[in-house]
């Protein structure tokens, strides 16, 4: 079996990490930059605030407040950004900032003059190579967005969701500073950590799978898992463990992409506005389940998540999913049996359903479902 592993990403991880910062934006030598934004709290860190005061004259500061970026909504950032010419991106947020930040790269090099000739173009995948560098600095630790080269954008009017997707799109660098995630909810923080562990899992079993990816799966699970307690005790240390759990997780499933988990869990967060982390992290053992004999030395799996079987992690999750607040059953979240023919119909995403090793079908995939209804 060939293995292939390739990401050009440079990262900086660990407390303190954002102080290289401003010397990476001024190796780059940019025209115009773009400071995107999830909320004006994080100009008051030190780092971004110099970064920001020393190119003051060609940075523009731009906020997206939204979560699962919906395709109209990034139409009008791009549409405010589109004339300025930008060569550098900063992201500073977490997922959906990053994604949104990815995608204008992608977007300001090849013009679009309506929200339909966007989706058109997303949707077929007929954009042009990136027209400007990105770095991505995450606010919270669960998606990884910082270390791939796609982006996911909603479509809901529409019921789709759909990636901008393409090679040339890693960013330049990403900065991992725990210290920019320490304040999220433990809710939030819990979700986007149980996110990063599907990705590591999925990563692991999936058909593209190669040796640097598993390594680097099994030690992020194994870090996450590890200190998850911690964060849902709320000790301090714990958000590092997570900052380097999901950077690791985020370079696996750059490589190999997602499976079943994440295909089955867009509609549900679709339809019932189920957070990303915890829909995704509810199928994760009934589609380990599936997934048995196609695994792996499946035994260094079940150590890196500090089980024996897929009962004991189905439990494990449950109980971390509850301690957070977070309901852990379809039915908690107003989904009815009467919905899953619908829920089957839109859980087939095309390189997510087909990365999976055991085949996914309309029968399997609503029992899947009924497992956690």
């Amino acid at each position: 079996m060939l293995n292939t592993y390739y990401n050009p990403v440079r990262t900086y991880q660990g407390a303190g990490s954002l102080s290289v910062l401003p010397q990476l934006v001024s190796s780059l030598k940019p025209g115009r930059i773009l400071l995107l934004i999830w909320d004006e709290s994080v100009l008051k860190n030190r780092y971004i605030k110099e970064t920001a005061a020393a190119f003051a004259d060609i940075l523009t500061v731009k906020t997206f407040a939204w979560s699962n970026p919906e395709m109209f909504q990034l139409y009008e950032i791009y549409n405010e950004t589109k004339n300025e010419n930008y060569e550098l991106v900063i992201a500073v947020g977490g997922g959906s900032v990053l994604d949104v930040g990815k995608s204008l790269c992608c977007l300001y090099a090849k013009p679009v003059d309506s929200l339909e000739a966007m989706r058109n173009m997303i949707a077929a995948k007929t954009y042009s190579k990136p027209h400007c560098k990105w770095i991505g600095v995450p606010t919270t630790a669960g998606t990884g967005s910082e270390v791939t080269c796609w982006a996911t954008v909603w479509d809901s009017e529409h019921n789709k969701k759909y990636s901008v997707d393409t090679q040339d799109n890693y960013a330049y660098a990403a900065v991992i500073d725990p210290v920019l995630a320490s304040s999220m909810p433990v809710k939030l923080a819990v979700s986007s950590a149980l996110d990063a562990v599907c990705h590591a899992a999925e990563s692991y079993w999936a058909k593209a799978s190669n040796t640097v990816s598993r390594a680097a799966a099994l030690s992020a699970i194994k870090i996450i898992m590890d200190n998850i307690e911690g964060l849902l005790c709320g000790k301090e240390e714990a958000h590092d463990a997570m900052a380097q759990g999901s950077m690791l997780a985020g370079l696996a499933f750059s490589n190999t992409r997602t499976t079943a988990c994440h295909s089955i869990s867009y509609p549900l967060t679709m339809k019932y506005h189920i957070p990303h982390g915890v829909a995704v992290s509810m199928l994760l053992a009934p589609v380990m389940r599936l997934n048995q004999p196609y695994i792996k030395n499946r035994k260094e799996l079940f150590n890196a998540f500090g089980v024996e079987s897929v009962s004991e992690l189905s439990e494990k999750v449950t109980a971390i999913l509850e301690k957070s607040g977070s309901p852990a059953k379809l039915s908690q979240w107003g989904a009815k049996e009467s919905d899953f023919e619908e829920l089957v119909a839109h859980s087939m995403t095309k390189g997510r359903a087909d990365n999976n090793p055991a085949e996914l079908t309309a029968v399997n995939v609503e029992e899947i479902l009924r497992s956690v209804f």
